[in-house]
C-alpha cells in the first residue's frame, strides 16, 4: 500500500513526509483495518513532522482523525462488520487498568498509546485500531467534514468541559483554526456568547458569521470580561494575556499537546482565585458526546481538502495559518 512515512523531523517547508510503498498492516486480536476515506491535519501531525513532538519509533505514518471503512476483522471481533463506516482517533489505547482508567480518566493513563504517534495513523490508504477505541460514525455526516471531529471536535468539546464552560457564560477563544471553530459551535448551542482572538482576518471573519459576539487580536481588550476561555495557539506568551482578560474566579484551560514557553507571571494575573488547566488528550467518552452533538447542533466543520500525496504543502499551509478552519487529506 502506499503511506506518507517521516523518518527524520524537519522543516514542512522542505518535504519531511515521503510517500512510499509499504506492506499492508494486519489486524491483529480485537483490532480492525481500514481502507482509509479522509483523515485530517492537525497541528499535533505538525509538532510530530517537525520535532517538537519526537515520536518513540520512526519512519512513522502520521495522522489521528480518521475516516474509513473496514476491510479486514482481527480475531475476536465483534463491535464491527466488513463495511462498516468508522473514526479513529489521536487515543489508540490504554491499559484499562491503572487507576486512572478505572476513575474515568483514561486520557491519563501512563501506558497510553496514540494514533500516529505510536502507531502509524492515517496518512495512508490502510490503517489497523483496536475496535474497542473505533466510532461509529452519523451517517448524515461525509467522510471529509467528519474526520476534523475525531481530534479537533473531541478536543474543542474536552476543552470547554474542563474549563468549567457554563450555558449562557462568556467565553474566550485563543486561537481560531479547526478546534477552535467547532468548539464556538457548541458553545453557542449552549447559549453562551464568545469571544475570538485571533490575529488573521480571515479566521475574525469565519468566527463572526459562526456568531462570535466579537473578534479582534489578542492584543486588543474585550467589551468585558470573560469567565471562561480556551487558549488553542501553542503560544506560552498568550497564558497571561488570557489571564488577564478573566474575571476574578474565571478558568483558562490550554488546550494544547505542545506549548511553548510560558513568560513569568505576575501573582495578580492568578490572584482572585483564577484558575489554570492543561487539557489532556481525551477519553472515549468525550468522543461518543462529541459525535451525538455534532449530529444534534449539528456542527459544521469549514473543510479544505487536500490529495494525501501534498500533505506536505498542506502542512506547510496550516503552519502559515492559510488554512480558514480545518484541512482534510483525501488518498
Amino acid at each position: 500500500m502506499l503511506a506518507l512515512r517521516l523518518h527524520a523531523p524537519g522543516p514542512v517547508e522542505r518535504g519531511p513526509l515521503r510517500f512510499e510503498e509499504v506492506p499492508a498492516p494486519t489486524p491483529g486480536p480485537g483490532g480492525i483495518r481500514l481502507a482509509v476515506r479522509a483523515c485530517g491535519l492537525c497541528h499535533t501531525d505538525l509538532h510530530i513532522v517537525e520535532g517538537e513532538l519526537l515520536p518513540p519509533r520512526r519512519p512513522l505514518v502520521p495522522g489521528h482523525q480518521v475516516v474509513g471503512i473496514v476491510d479486514a476483522l482481527g480475531p475476536d471481533v465483534r463491535r464491527f462488520r466488513v463495511g462498516d463506516r468508522v473514526g479513529a482517533a489521536w487515543l489508540h489505547q490504554t491499559c484499562g487498568a491503572c487507576p486512572a482508567c478505572r476513575h474515568g480518566t483514561e486520557n491519563l493513563c501512563p501506558e497510553a498509546r496514540f494514533t500516529g504517534f505510536h502507531v502509524d495513523g492515517g496518512y495512508a490508504a490502510l490503517m489497523t485500531v483496536p475496535a474497542a477505541f473505533a466510532y461509529p460514525l452519523p451517517a448524515a455526516i461525509p467522510d471529509a467534514t467528519a474526520a476534523p471531529l475525531l481530534c479537533a471536535g473531541i478536543i474543542g468539546y474536552r476543552a470547554l468541559r474542563v474549563a468549567g464552560v457554563r450555558p449562557g457564560e462568556r467565553l474566550g477563544l485563543f486561537g481560531f483554526g479547526a478546534s477552535a471553530h467547532l468548539a464556538q459551535q457548541v458553545a453557542r448551542a449552549w447559549g453562551c456568547e464568545v469571544l475570538v482572538f485571533t490575529r488573521a482576518p480571515t479566521h475574525r471573519e469565519l468566527a463572526r458569521a459562526l456568531g462570535a459576539a466579537w473578534a479582534g487580536s489578542a492584543e486588543e481588550a474585550p467589551p468585558a470580561p470573560l469567565d471562561r476561555a480556551v487558549l488553542f495557539a501553542p503560544a506560552g506568551a498568550l497564558v497571561p494575556v488570557a489571564l488577564r482578560r478573566l474575571r476574578p474566579g474565571g478558568t483558562l484551560a490550554i488546550a494544547a499537546v505542545y506549548l511553548d514557553r510560558v513568560p513569568e507571571l505576575d501573582y495578580a494575573l492568578l490572584y482572585g482565585e483564577r484558575v489554570v488547566r492543561s487539557v489532556t488528550a481525551s477519553t472515549r467518552r468525550d468522543g461518543e458526546e462529541l459525535l451525538e452533538l455534532a449530529a444534534a447542533i449539528p456542527l459544521r466543520p469549514e473543510v479544505e481538502t487536500f490529495p494525501l500525496i501534498a500533505a506536505n504543502e498542506a502542512l506547510a499551509a496550516l503552519k502559515a495559518s492559510r488554512l480558514r478552519a480545518a484541512g482534510v487529506l483525501i488518498p
